[in-house]
């Protein structure tokens, strides 16, 4: 079925979000996605533009019930705010008595969790290329002073060209100064996280080195049988690498100047675009193709 192109919908959705009213009727709904705690998501099409997004269906009592109306709304105030090519599109939203629907970008392929899982690994011009793609994203997303906290494979999609896009803002901050909140996932805590200390923009790039050695490995470097161990091995910087020839030491190179305790020390997202390995590996359209 025909569908308007990406870049005219987007400007028809900016010219008319400020007065648009969406509700459920404008939508025409497909297929089930996934499912979450808190509720579902479906493949859907809005009537008028034959537009294809992903909708969100959160339900109100499970927000109630955690008490995360805060969080969620702070999610969508970011999210919607983000214009960049490797950040999913929140393009609205609107609710009934029962639920809350996020109007989202559709990422054809899914999450990259799923290639992982696939694949075992990823080669090193693939996992260069979304390293590249990610730290394009996070130097935008720091530019607007917000911090992910927790980005991982679960919340990193793939559109129909193979271009990775961050999905998942549930646990964003937007804020200049330092926080405190331990917040994300157990294996890609930074170790300023893991002591409760103050943190900020550095824990995404702890976070870009994790996920690196987790796209070339298979595996994230500090997993262990349990969290107390998982969070020793974080606190130590317990590193090592596998004796495999399919991973350079450019690549280790790289994952070893991101893992630092010292979040000062850290390599800068600049530094990491100008570094060797993916300057050698990353295609520039930022696009991976199987």
């Amino acid at each position: 079925m025909a569908t308007q192109t990406r870049e005219s919908y987007r400007k028809k959705e900016e010219e008319e979000q400020p007065s648009k009213k969406w509700s459920l009727q404008d939508f025409e709904i497909g297929k089930p996605l996934g499912k979450g705690k808190f509720g579902r998501v479906y493949l859907a099409r809005e009537k008028k533009s034959k537009y294809i997004i992903a909708l969100k269906v959160i339900f109100k009592e499970q927000i109630e019930k955690y008490h995360l109306h805060n969080q969620l709304q702070r999610e969508m105030e970011i999210q919607s705010s983000l214009r960049h090519p490797n950040v999913l599109r929140l393009f609205g939203w609107f609710h009934d008595e029962e639920r809350i629907f996020l109007i989202l970008e559709y990422a054809h392929r899914g999450e990259l969790y799923g290639e992982l899982r696939k694949f075992g690994h990823l080669p090193e011009k693939q996992a260069a290329t979304y390293i590249a793609s990610l730290t394009q994203a996070l130097a935008y997303c720091h530019e607007k002073h917000v911090i992910h906290r927790d980005i991982k494979p679960e919340n990193l999609l793939l559109d129909f060209e193979g271009r990775l896009k961050i999905a998942d803002f549930g646990w964003s901050v937007q804020s200049r100064s330092k926080r405190l909140t331990m917040c994300g996932t157990l294996d890609y805590l930074a170790p300023e996280m893991v002591e409760n200390k103050a943190h900020d923009y550095a824990v995404d790039n702890w976070t870009l080195g994790v996920l690196c050695y987790e796209f070339l490995y298979g595996v994230a470097p500090f997993e262990a049988e349990n969290q107390t161990n998982t969070f020793r091995r974080i606190l130590k910087v317990d590193l090592s690498f596998p004796a495999t020839p399919r991973v350079s030491a450019e690549a280790k190179n790289l994952i070893s100047r991101l893992l630092v305790k010292d979040s000062t020390k850290r390599l800068s997202l600049q530094k990491i675009m100008e570094h060797p390995w993916i300057v050698k590996n990353a295609n520039p359209t930022g696009i991976c193709i199987d």
